[in-house]
């Protein structure tokens, strides 16, 4: 009977170590979030894909959704980041607003791709949160030049050509985040920034991480090393998992 019970000890204990080792090597998760209220951008699909790939080549396990519902102090623990991808309008309620505040005071991590800045002007909090709100954009698509801050974006130097949706903000958010990118006025039509247009920050905030890039309208960014490098940096600043943005 003792060398039974010894044996179904063992087992149970063995089996408790097996679970925990699997538990501990579960991936962290994201979670994408992609509701629109407003302009729906049709590169969120392409942007919900690399973002995965980029959450898997990262160690990470990515959740898309578009359902405000998740937003809850219960289910937000679950997640290291949430990346706003191409959010427009007032995406979530007032009880969903506060889960969220309460995620990010807990040291939870934000992301937000182009549009999130498109996104709830009716909350302050999120407003800073991001950085700055959108203000507007020149027509169509057009040509600048992106001076990142940090080597390893851009190919062979800091400097990137690239044809995107070229966003104007409310106010110039340098002095309250610390600027990762900028834009060149002088290479397109249409700014309003003037020398000084930053185009993609990070700061820490209210006891968590932002990071914010105002690139990735069209489908083809999303397929663009160096939009994919961008991104990755980004997200792996957002999920705790690397303290320079």
């Amino acid at each position: 009977m003792r060398s039974a019970r010894f044996l179904r000890h063992s087992c149970l204990l063995l089996l408790m170590t097996f679970a925990g080792i699997a538990h501990a090597a579960e991936p962290g998760r994201v979670l994408l979030f992609s509701k629109t209220l407003g302009w729906r951008h049709d590169s969120i699909p392409a942007g919900i894909a690399a973002l995965q790939k980029l959450a898997a080549d990262a160690g990470l396990r990515a959740d898309a959704t578009e359902d405000a519902a998740q937003f809850t102090a219960d289910n937000l623990k679950r997640y290291r980041a949430v990346v706003f991808v191409n959010t427009t309008g007032s995406v979530l309620d007032a009880a969903q607003q506060r889960a969220f505040e309460g995620y990010i005071r807990g040291g939870g991590g934000f992301m937000g791709v182009h549009s999130a800045a498109d996104t709830h002007y009716d909350w302050p909090w999120y407003g800073r949160l991001v950085g700055a709100w959108f203000l507007g954009h020149p027509p169509g698509l057009q040509d600048t030049r992106v001076e990142f801050a940090h080597d390893g974006i851009a190919d062979g130097g800091r400097a990137w050509r690239v044809a995107d949706e070229l966003y104007n903000y409310r106010d110039n958010p340098r002095g309250r985040v610390d600027v990762i990118a900028g834009i060149d006025e002088s290479t397109y039509e249409g700014g309003t920034m003037g020398d000084d247009h930053p185009i993609a920050w990070c700061h820490a905030f209210d006891g968590g991480r932002a990071w914010y890039t105002g690139l990735g309208h069209r489908i083809g960014m999303y397929s663009e090393p160096v939009f994919l490098r961008h991104l990755a940096r980004g997200l792996r600043y957002a999920s705790g998992l690397a303290d320079a943005c």
